[in-house]
This record gives structure tokens, sequence and C-alpha cells, in this order.
């Protein structure tokens, strides 16, 4: 007996075990730099919409001296009244840090921007998220609206729905009725969720795509199997601001 568990366990020690399959629950790859967009939500208190606005639109200049504003939009249809929506950039945590940490000593942001503003708000939400590996930042051709679509997808990662999503945004972009801005997953925040940030010129070139879209087969078949990975999902019409970069 134990010479046979002797030979049993020499066999076992020079064996290389074959590494297991597994689906990662973090949101999954990313670019190959650190470069991450922070999405910025503020609630704001009713009837303080305008008078917010008007802060920032004076006194952001304050702001973007410190890091990139990729947009800046109120929110129209999909979500709680009195809400802006915002997207920062930055090249790394290290970046976003030392940013924060600049504001915090600018005593002219603090008092002239930050201070008379935050009296305006009633909650605010942020998640940090990457740009997905096949897509880059687009630029709309000209003034529109836009419309920032959420799935929140089974556990698993893009490794277990990546592609099917790929496909998806691909069908759509194909027919060529809305510009794709961005596709960002949320690496802090509900993890496998994935946001869509899309131009149209208007809202109701937006409804007609969409129309257009529902009828192509094309677009059919990929929704069909990427469905099989969705938990939730959501929209919103966002308008930009006069200050917003992406108009």
């Amino acid at each position: 007996m134990l010479a046979l568990r002797g030979r049993l366990t020499s066999a076992l020690s020079g064996r290389v075990l074959a590494p297991q399959a597994c689906a990662s629950f973090a949101t999954g790859p990313r670019q190959n730099d650190g470069t991450f967009y922070e999405f910025r939500t503020y609630y704001l208190k009713s009837s303080k919409m305008n008078e917010f606005l008007e802060n920032i639109k004076k006194h952001v200049h304050l702001r973007t001296a410190h890091s990139e504003l990729v947009g800046y939009w109120s929110v129209d249809f999909g979500g709680r009244m009195n809400t802006v929506f915002h997207i920062w950039k930055y090249d790394n945590f290290a970046h976003r840090t030392a940013v924060r940490k600049a504001l915090a000593e600018d005593k002219e942001w603090q008092e002239q921007f930050l201070l008379p503003n935050l009296p305006l708000i009633d909650k605010q939400e942020n998640e940090i998220t990457y740009l997905v590996p096949w897509c880059k930042i687009g630029k709309p051709p000209k003034e529109g609206v836009y419309e920032l679509v959420t799935f929140q997808m089974k556990p698993g990662g893009p490794a277990l729905w990546g592609d099917a999503f790929k496909r998806t945004i691909n069908a759509h972009v194909n027919l060529d009725y809305a510009k794709l801005i961005g596709v960002f997953h949320t690496e802090y925040g509900a993890l496998n969720r994935v946001h869509v940030l899309w131009w149209n010129e208007n809202a109701d070139s937006r409804a007609a795509g969409r129309h257009k879209s529902h009828e192509d087969p094309r677009v059919v078949a990929a929704v069909r199997e990427s469905v099989n990975y969705l938990e939730t999902q959501q929209n919103m019409l966002l308008i930009p601001t006069s200050f917003s970069p992406l108009k």
C-alpha cells in the first residue's frame, strides 16, 4: 500500500494541471493605457436648475483648468427632473488624485465655483468607467441631442457577453441613423454595467432611426443574441449645455 501511494504521489507531482476557465466578475478588458472617464450625476433641488447652470457656465473655466471636461448635459427625458450629467477624463488614478488635491488648494475654485453651488445640489453620484477596447470617443458632426443607454448585463463580464454586445452596437452603427460617441464599462459602481452614448440630430430623428432599426433583420438578430445576457436597461435623452465640449 505504501509503495502504491508513493508511485501515485510521484505521478501527480509531475503532472501539470490545465488552467480552469472562469468568467471574470470584473467589468473586463479596457484600453491599453490607464485613461478613464468619471461619470458624475447631480440631482438638483427643485427650481434651482437655472441658477446652478448659470453659475457653472460663468465659472466652469476654474474647473477645466485642472482636468478635461468631455461633456455636460441636462437630462430631458428618462430620468429624474432637474438633473445634470457630466463626464471628466483622467490619464490614470494618480492624475485624478493630483487634480482633487489641486482643487482642494484652489481658493478661487472653492469660493466661486464650489461653495455657491453646493446648496443647490440635492444628491450626487459618480462612476468610474473605461472605454471598451474597440471604441474611441466620437465627435458629433454638428450640434444635436444625446442618448445615454445603460445596460446592466449578467455577471461574467465581457468574457461572457462582450462579443454579442459588440455585434449589437455595430449593427446599429451600420444603419447610420445615429453617431456613436462612446461605449463605456464600469470599473467602480455597479459592475457588469455598460453605458453607450449616442448623438442624434434631434429627438425626432432618433425616433425615426429607432423605428428603422426595429425592422432591420441584422439588428433584430444581433439583439436577440445579446438580450440573453441582459438583466435591465434604461436610457436618458440629454441636452448639451452651452459650455459642453460635446455639442
